[in-house]
């Protein structure tokens, strides 16, 4: 990989990662217009591991809710804001990580499957014109239990379906919830932190475990995943702030159509013979 298309690619994982819009439907998209080698083993491990970037995006911008609770500011004891915070978060990704270690097979052999890709991107993009009539806006004093983190967490893992959206699906289960669209947005963004942090430890587990350690350090691929990163985290700061700005007041009807276009474009793309595609 150049420097250029380390750049190109973190810029798309920032600005996607954390929007309802499918980051692996974008990655398509900009590792085939880049002529990047979508089956090479350090570009796989490279488009996981520059997560960590957007994952400290996160905790960058609401360090005081990962280190000092809101619960904690409202008087109740340190450690008690602390657990319940935590333990909420803990709840909400348990079933990613079930279900993802139970069909982790099935989800792999579909990542390179561009087609549904596309018309995932365009059935949720359909359902997000309508999302916020479906879910009346909840209650900014809507408390977040266990079990609506727990319910949320299993709707997360619609997202294992590769352009569903992560982001899209926490979301949608948060306001199923009765939770703002902030605060399911915000919920979506701190589940992330695991599940994403999760996944890059997996990838370089796999990576070494196969053999292909040495890749992370050979030539100049250190720099460029140090790169990717720092991109990665400055961009999705900034996604994350436009974002949570945006959605308050407007909702989600853009980012619906959005999905649709991009869904279209890969369709008419595989249509026209352009070969689309991730990995074998």
């Amino acid at each position: 990989m150049t420097i250029f298309q380390t750049i190109i690619i973190a810029i798309v994982e920032g600005l996607t990662e954390f929007l309802p819009v499918s980051s692996t439907g974008h990655m398509i998209i900009a590792e085939n217009l880049l002529g990047v080698d979508v089956n090479d083993k350090f570009v796989n491990a490279f488009t996981v591991i520059i997560q960590f970037g957007a994952i400290l995006s996160v905790i960058c911008l609401y360090w005081k809710r990962f280190f000092y609770p809101e619960a904690a500011q409202n008087g109740k004891p340190y450690w008690k804001a602390m657990f319940d915070f935590y333990s909420r978060l803990v709840v909400g990704v348990l079933p990613a990580v079930v279900l993802g270690l139970a069909f982790n097979d099935a989800i792999e052999e579909n990542l390179g499957n561009v087609q549904l890709v596309a018309w995932m991107l365009i059935i949720g993009g359909v359902f997000m014109l309508f999302c916020d009539r479906i879910f009346i806006n909840g209650s900014e004093n809507t408390k977040l239990t266990y079990k609506r983190a727990l319910i949320i967490g299993f709707i997360q893992c619609i997202s294992m379906i590769p352009g569903v959206s992560r982001s899209m699906s926490t979301i949608v289960g948060g306001m199923s919830q009765r939770l703002t669209r902030k605060a399911a947005a915000e919920f979506s963004f701190f589940l992330a932190v695991p599940t994403m942090f999760g996944a890059t430890c997996l990838e370089v587990y796999k990576l070494i475990s196969h053999g292909g350690g040495s890749l992370l350090t050979q030539g100049n691929n250190l720099t460029i995943l140090i790169l990717g990163s720092v991109v990665a985290f400055v961009v999705a700061v900034a996604a994350i702030k436009f974002f949570i700005s945006y959605v308050t007041k407007y909702g989600f009807a853009a980012f619906g159509w959005y999905r649709i276009i991009i869904g279209l474009i890969i369709i008419i793309c595989s249509l026209c013979g352009i070969d689309l595609k991730m990995t074998d």
